[in-house]
């Protein structure tokens, strides 16, 4: 609840620009009473066959309850109304509850305590969270390999430190992407697994109203496993676990984002971001086109790291539960699940459009000449039987030359007194290929993919 006395709204959260209706749904307050009351009926349908409740009573309360789940549930304007006066939310949701319910609402929250329903429902909305999210992943991961294979046959200098190293292939740029995303699938889907998780334990977690079986029954309607030792909450391991791989999966969006956002950069201009007509670079100078959406993907990176970090400041409660973690997760759930899922979708759309200019990208291969395949002259002349240390000077001086003087580093190389003796012109020219560079990259390509069916 806010100063104000007003209950707080999980969908207000995250401002509107970065929000999808769909994710930013599930943490609306209507979404979260109606998850509230199918958790109570969960343990309402067990304690009528357990006879707690008259089946009498039962049929006219599941019939009640059915009804205004269908008509939406509970207003939450008439939770606002009765939080306003009792200040605690699950009081003021099973008094609204019971205005529609009638006489028969006296069963709901029989046993339980306010964590039971909360931490319950809370794994439900993370559920129905992770679902879109694994879903935006397995777009992104499709976009990556179709970029992956548009680009494969396309040669770029590879770049350490940011100075040219050597050649490779553009479309190992995307591939690499690609699997990390792969990795951070089944990363998410473990994290959102371990979630699946509810409670129904009591006040301190020795379930003193039923037994922890009759537990796992009322968990199983909901799809949800029983917590196998609880306090009042679900420990929130899990949840940091969760957030963390958020935070994860901000860091490989930022990874992909800083390497486009390089690559545009005038100096180099080997891709463009998707461009809309009518759309403007720059309020000052038109000529401008920013990558502005690598750039925002950088940003929310930013975020989904500090989100993380607040939810490892939750793992450590107090005894069997204090209420440190509310006000934290009541933020960084919606924030963090909402954020990703829009830089998920704004990542996809970037790549997507994404103009790779391959002409650049040749020229700019072209112009750092052949030095690049220095390292493969070393290893030839060690393998002649040449001391490292030799061939490291001899191949450095015909480098040194070459970009000093602009001289052909190759010619430089057969001509080199040295050198000669070793390695035949045949045997130099083949070393300084892009043939001879780039021949085991369809072997990476097709391990990838046997890789991904299984076979390897």
């Amino acid at each position: 609840m806010n100063p104000q006395g007003k209950a707080t709204n999980h969908g207000d959260k995250m401002i509107e620009r970065y929000s999808r209706k769909e994710m930013r749904m599930i943490w609306e307050d209507r979404n979260r009473f109606q998850i509230w009351l199918k958790v109570e009926l969960a343990v309402c349908a067990e304690l009528a066959k357990l006879k707690k409740i008259p089946q009498k009573d039962w049929n006219v309360l599941r019939r009640s309850a059915n009804q205004l789940l269908k008509a939406g549930g509970v207003d939450p304007k008439r939770v606002d109304h009765f939080e306003k006066k009792v200040h605690h939310d699950i009081i003021a949701f099973t008094t609204a509850v019971a205005e529609k319910v009638g006489p028969t609402s006296r069963y709901i929250h029989y046993g339980l305590t306010s964590s039971d329903v909360l931490d319950t429902a809370f794994a439900l909305q993370l559920q129905q969270a992770g679902k879109i999210l694994l879903d935006d992943v397995d777009s992104v991961i499709k976009t990556l390999g179709s970029l992956a294979l548009k680009t494969k046959n396309l040669p770029t200098i590879g770049r350490s430190h940011g100075i040219s190293a050597e050649p490779t292939s553009f479309g190992l740029k995307f591939l690499g992407f690609a699997e990390e995303w792969k990795r951070n699938k089944r990363r998410l889907k473990d994290a959102i697994e371990n979630l699946r998780v509810g409670k129904f334990s009591g006040t301190v977690g020795v379930s003193p109203h039923w037994s922890p079986q009759v537990e796992s029954r009322m968990l199983k309607t909901l799809g949800l496993r029983r917590e196998w030792v609880s306090t009042q909450v679900i420990p929130r391991d899990r949840h940091a676990e969760f957030f963390s791989v958020l935070a994860l999966c901000g860091a490989s969006i930022e990874r992909i984002s800083v390497e486009l956002r390089h690559l545009q950069r005038t100096e180099v201009s080997e891709v463009i971001e998707g461009f809309r007509k009518g759309q403007k670079g720059s309020s000052a100078m038109p000529h401008k086109r920013n990558p502005i959406s690598a750039e925002n993907l950088t940003g929310c990176a930013r975020l989904l790291r500090g989100y993380a970090m607040s939810a490892f400041e939750d793992v450590a409660l107090w005894h069997e539960r204090d209420i440190s973690h509310s006000s934290v997760e009541r933020v960084i759930a919606p924030d963090a699940t909402i954020l990703l899922d829009y830089a998920l979708i704004r990542l996809d759309a970037l790549l997507k459009g994404l103009v790779v200019r391959k002409e650049r990208v040749r020229s700019n291969l072209e112009a750092v000449g052949q030095t690049v395949y220095s390292g493969h002259y070393l290893l030839a002349l060690v393998h002649k039987g040449v001391t490292r240390e030799d061939a490291y000077l001899w191949v450095q001086e015909c480098a040194i030359e070459s970009i000093e003087k602009g001289s052909s580093f190759v010619d430089l190389l057969v001509s080199h007194p040295e050198i000669k003796k070793i390695l035949s012109e045949k045997e130099i020219r083949k070393l300084g290929s892009l043939d001879y560079q780039l021949r085991h990259v369809s072997s990476i390509y097709s391990q990838t993919k046997q890789k991904q069916t299984g076979i390897r």
